[in-house]
Formats: C-alpha cells, structure tokens, sequence
C-alpha cells in the first residue's frame, strides 16, 4: 500500500481530529461526574497520576531509544538485521530484545511501529511481544516456586511457540496480505 503525502496529512489530520474529540470527551465527562460526585475525581486523578509517575521512566527510556534508532537505524539497517532476509539473527534478536524488555507493553508499541516501517518483519513483532511474558526479574521467584527444571522448559517452550507464532503470522500476512 503506497501512500502520497497528501494522503498521509489527511491520515494525521484525521488522527489529530479524533485525538482531540477523545480528549475534550474525557474533559467534559470528568466535569459532569465533578458536579455528581467531587470525591471520586480527586481519586481517579490521582490514580492516572500515581500510573504516568509508573510509566515515565520507561516512557524515557523508549523515546530515548527511538531517538537512538532514528539517528543510528537506517531502513537498510534494520532490514539487514530485522527484514525479510535477515534469517535466524533476526529471530534471535527479537527473542532477546521481547525477552530483556521491561515496563508496559504498550509503550513499546510506538518504537515497534518505527522498525516496521524501517522494514522490520511482522512475525518477529509477533515474536518480540511473546517473548515479554518471559521476565529475567521474575525468573527465580518461578524458580523458588516450580523449580529450575520446569522453568528451563516453560522458558524454551515459550521461545519455540514465539517462533511458530512468528512463522504463522508470516505465512497468513504473505497470503491475504497486510
């Protein structure tokens, strides 16, 4: 799917449009609700400000990365590392990179989309985001509980179906097409 410029700013425009629509949204619902119930505003504000202190530094720590990508990671870069002919390097990385990742997923989506438009394949997405469940802090609490036997093989089974998960997206991506 190409896109001209002009149907891009539209996309963005659009974007935009309904970006602010959410938010004035959000606003007038808050003030309405301030009327009925003042108590429960000053709750819910200071839950959505108790998760943004949460999810700052790792907020930081991934637009610091984009930054990083955006200079350093050239579409033929990560083609060669994350495309279509990147082979098992590509499939290692992405294991790694799910499996040393921290913080909320959804903060990585941003960074994700970035590499896939640089030419990073859909399947090691796939991978990279199944990989996450495997978390190294968490490791030897699994370990104290279930044993070092039953976490080494949850472990390499959750990479394998990471892969498989990956191959299948691929083939359902190449046939009906993205």
């Amino acid at each position: 799917m190409n896109l001209n410029k002009n149907d891009i700013i539209r996309i963005r425009n659009k974007n935009l449009y309904y970006s602010i629509s959410f938010l004035g949204f959000v606003v007038i619902l808050y003030l309405i609700i301030y009327f009925f119930n003042p108590e429960k505003i000053y709750i819910s504000l200071h839950s959505s400000l108790d998760i943004v202190i949460q999810i700052l530094p790792i907020l930081a720590l991934v637009i610091s990365i984009m930054g990083v990508a955006n200079y350093f990671l050239k579409p033929k870069t990560v083609s060669k590392y994350l495309g279509g002919g990147s082979g098992i390097k590509g499939w290692i990385l992405a294991i790694s990179m799910g499996i040393f990742s921290h913080g909320p997923v959804y903060v990585w989506y941003p960074l994700l989309k970035d590499l896939k438009e640089r030419g990073m394949r859909t399947g090691l997405i796939a991978v990279f985001l199944y990989n996450r469940a495997i978390k190294i802090p968490l490791l030897p609490i699994m370990i104290f509980y279930f044993g070092i036997g039953l976490v080494i093989l949850l472990s390499f089974y959750m990479i394998i179906a990471s892969v498989v998960e990956g191959i299948i997206i691929e083939i359902i991506e190449h046939k009906f097409g993205s």
